[in-house]
C-alpha cells in the first residue's frame, strides 16, 4: 500500500450547478492530470454523445464543464491504496464538502459516478443538506451496462438539471 493525496483540483467555478463525484483518481487520471482519464472510461465517451462534441484534450473538457455548469471532483482527498480499484482504497480522508459548498452555493446537485463514492458521501455528509443522485459507473470494471444504457441514463439525469 501506498499513500496518496489527490492530484488535481476540483473542475469548478461559481456558475457550477451539478458537480459530478467519482471516488478517487485512478492511476491513469494521476498520469493525466485529470478525470476519468482511464482510456476505457465512458465518461468522456457519454458526455460527447450528449452534447455532440468532441474533447481533444483536457483543456477542451475543462472549457466544456465550465461553460455548462458541471462541475468535477472526487469525495477522497487522500486515501492509501496499491491499484486502481475503489475496493483495494483504505485509511480514506475525505475531501472537505461543507467548504465546498459554502464557497460555490449555486451547486444544487451531486451526481455520483459509482455507488462507492456515493456510500463514502453517505458514511462522512449525511447530514448535508444537498439533493444526491446515484448514477451508474462508467469505469470498465462495471460492465452490468452497457455504454448505451449509461448513456440514457445520463442523458436523462442531464436533461433533468441542464437545459440541454
Amino acid at each position: 500500500m501506498q499513500s496518496f493525496n489527490h492530484p488535481f483540483p476540483p473542475t469548478l467555478d461559481s456558475n457550477t450547478r451539478i458537480l459530478f463525484l467519482g471516488s478517487f483518481p485512478s492511476i491513469a487520471s494521476f498520469e493525466q492530470s485529470f478525470y476519468y482519464a482511464h482510456p476505457r472510461n465512458a465518461f468522456w465517451l457519454i458526455m460527447e454523445e450528449i452534447f455532440g462534441v468532441t474533447f481533444r484534450d483536457n483543456e477542451d473538457k475543462k472549457r466544456f464543464c465550465i461553460q455548462i455548469g458541471i462541475g468535477l471532483w472526487d469525495v477522497i482527498g487522500s486515501c492509501e491504496r496499491s491499484n486502481s480499484s475503489d475496493s483495494n482504497l483504505k485509511n480514506i480522508v475525505p475531501n472537505d464538502f461543507m467548504k465546498l459548498l459554502t464557497e460555490y452555493p449555486n451547486i444544487k446537485v451531486i451526481a455520483f459516478t459509482g455507488k462507492k463514492a456515493f456510500d463514502l458521501f453517505q458514511k462522512y455528509f449525511k447530514e448535508l443538506e444537498i439533493e444526491t443522485v446515484l448514477l451508474p459507473s462508467t469505469s470498465p470494471a462495471h460492465a452490468a451496462m452497457t455504454r448505451k444504457e449509461k448513456t440514457i441514463l445520463y442523458k436523462e439525469f442531464l436533461n433533468h438539471y441542464l437545459t440541454l
